[in-house]
C-alpha cells in the first residue's frame, strides 16, 4: 500500500509503498478513503510530540472494513467506519462507565503509538472502529464524515462537561481553528450565544457565519467593554480555551462572571495565575475536557446523519499536497478543518 511516512521529527512526508497490514486476533483492517488534518497531528509532524519512527499519522478517518480477525459486533466486511482516537482497555472502572479518556490502562493514540490514517489501509483494534450510520452519505462527504469523530465530538463533550445551556454567554478562544469553528457551530445548534476570540482577524467573518455573534482579538483594547455589552454587564458564563497557553487561560479567567466555568483543552503544560479571591467570591470553576467518549462520538455522527450539523472542511488535497497542507496548519492559515483524500 501507499502511505505518507514520517521518518523523524520535523522531517517532510515521504510517500512510500509499504506492506499491507494484516490483522492479528482482535484487530481489523479498513481501506482508508479520507483522513482529516489538524493541529493535533501537526504537533507530531513538527516534532513537538515525539513518537517512534517511521510513523504514519492521522486519526480522523472514513474507511470501509476489508478484513476482521475476531468478534466484531455490528461490523462486517464492507462496513463504513470512522475511528475512536484513544487506545483504551475497555474493562477498567472508567471504561465501564463510558469515560474512556480516563482509562487506567491507557495505551496511547492512533497515529502516535500505532500507525494512523495517512495510508491506503489502517489496522486497529476492532473496538476502535465505529460504524457510520446508514443515513450518512459518506461517499459524497468523505472528509466531512471523517472529521466528525474529533472536530464535532470534542465540542459536543465540552457542552456536556461544562453544563452549558441556552441562558449562558460563551467565549471561544481559538475560535477560528479546526475545533473552535465547530465549537461555535455546536453552540449555535444548541441556541447558545457565543463570541469568537482569535488572533487571526481574517478568520472573523467565517467565525461569525458559523455561529459567533461577533469576533474579537484578545489584544483589542476594547475587549472587556465589548464582552460587557454582550453579557449585559455580567461577563461570560463560560470560556472555552482551545489554545490553553498561560496568557489565554489568564485572559479566560479574567472575563468570567459569577458562577463562570473556564474549560481548558489542548494543554500547553504551562502554569497560569488566577485570582484566588475571584475564584472564591464568584465561585468559578476550572474544567479540563479531553477528546470525547465513544458514546459522544456516536451522538456526533447521529447529529450529522440527521443534517443538524455539517463540518467545515476548507481544504481537500491528496498525498502530493500533504506537505503544503501541513505548512498551512503550522502557521494557523487553515479556517476550520482540512484533510487528505486517499
Amino acid at each position: 500500500m501507499k502511505a505518507l511516512l514520517l521518518n523523524g521529527p520535523g522531517k517532510p512526508f515521504s510517500i512510500e509503498t509499504i506492506e499491507d497490514p494484516t490483522p492479528e486476533k482482535g484487530y481489523a483492517v479498513a481501506k482508508v478513503l479520507a483522513c482529516g488534518s489538524g493541529l493535533t497531528i501537526q504537533h507530531v509532524k513538527a516534532g513537538r510530540i515525539i513518537v517512534d519512527y517511521p510513523r504514519i499519522i492521522g486519526h480522523e478517518i472514513i474507511g470501509e472494513i476489508v478484513e476482521i480477525n475476531g468478534e466484531s459486533g455490528d461490523l462486517v466486511i464492507g462496513s463504513p467506519v470512522t475511528a475512536f482516537f484513544y487506545l483504551t482497555c475497555g474493562y477498567c472502572r472508567w471504561c465501564n462507565i463510558d469515560r474512556e479518556t480516563l482509562c487506567d490502562n491507557f495505551k496511547g493514540y492512533i497515529g502516535r503509538e500505532i500507525d494512523g490514517g495517512y495510508s491506503e489501509f489502517i489496522k486497529l483494534p476492532i473496538e476502535n472502529f465505529i460504524k457510520i450510520p446508514q443515513a450518512i452519505d459518506y461517499k459524497n462527504n468523505l472528509l466531512e464524515t471523517a472529521v466528525v469523530c474529533d472536530a464535532v465530538a470534542t465540542p459536543l463533550k465540552v457542552i456536556k462537561k461544562a453544563r452549558i445551556n441556552s441562558f449562558d454567554k460563551v467565549g471561544v478562544i481559538g475560535a477560528g481553528g479546526g475545533l473552535g469553528i465547530h465549537m461555535l457551530k455546536m453552540l449555535n445548534l444548541n441556541n447558545i450565544s457565543s463570541i469568537g476570540i482569535d488572533t487571526k482577524t481574517e478568520k472573523f467573518e467565517v467565525c461569525n457565519r458559523n455561529g459567533a455573534e461577533f469576533s474579537i482579538s484578545p489584544m483589542d483594547n476594547d475587549l472587556k467593554n465589548k464582552i460587557n455589552e454582550f453579557s449585559k454587564g455580567c461577563d461570560l458564563d463560560v470560556v472555552i480555551d482551545f489554545v490553553s497557553s498561560k496568557s489565554s487561560l489568564e485572559l479566560g479567567a479574567s472575563i468570567l462572571g459569577k458562577g463562570g466555568r473556564l474549560v481548558t483543552l489542548g494543554g500547553s503544560g504551562e502554569n497560569f495565575l488566577a485570582n484566588s479571591s475571584d475564584m472564591l467570591v464568584k465561585e468559578l470553576e476550572l474544567i479540563g475536557s479531553r477528546y470525547c467518549t465513544k458514546q459522544e462520538l456516536k451522538e456526533s455522527l447521529d447529529l450529522f446523519a440527521r443534517g443538524l450539523i455539517k463540518p467545515l472542511v476548507s481544504i481537500k488535497t491528496n498525498f502530493n499536497g500533504a506537505e503544503e497542507l501541513h505548512n498551512k496548519i503550522e502557521i494557523g492559515e487553515i479556517t476550520g478543518r482540512a484533510g487528505i483524500l486517499i
